[in-house]
């Protein structure tokens, strides 16, 4: 089994609103969506991102986008407007998320993205 970057197998959008953070989550392909779906769990975000103290994590998910939606309540210093933290918005927590380490079957790694064969790719264009 490999070890991967989650950002090898999925993408990110987020929000924030006052003291909420919303990240969605979307698998670069279907096949993808089953191990993201049993990995990232709402257990595994709130370890994640303990340093940031939530109050609650709810995951919502959305099989038929390939996604799901973390909202985690009470990371954001109190809003962006009045967290002193420099950097607190939630475009920049994603990344956190997209940086966690995840075990991939061999048979899945086929459909990772890889920064190399993508360029490789875009040049013959």
């Amino acid at each position: 089994m490999a070890e991967m970057l989650l950002h090898a197998l999925a993408h990110a959008r987020a929000g924030d609103k006052d003291d909420r953070l919303n990240i969605s989550l979307i698998a670069y392909t279907p096949e993808l969506y089953p191990l993201l779906r049993d990995t990232v769990t709402e257990k595994v975000v709130q370890e994640l991102f303990t340093h940031r103290r939530p109050a609650a994590v709810k995951r919502y998910l959305l099989p038929k986008l390939s996604a799901m939606n973390f909202v985690l309540d009470g990371v954001l210093d109190g809003g962006v407007t009045q967290a002193l933290n420099l950097d607190s918005h939630g475009k920049t927590l994603s990344f956190r998320l997209l940086g966690l380490k995840i075990p991939v079957p061999e048979e899945l790694t086929q459909f990772a993205w890889s920064y190399g064969a993508a360029t490789a790719e875009a040049a013959k264009l």
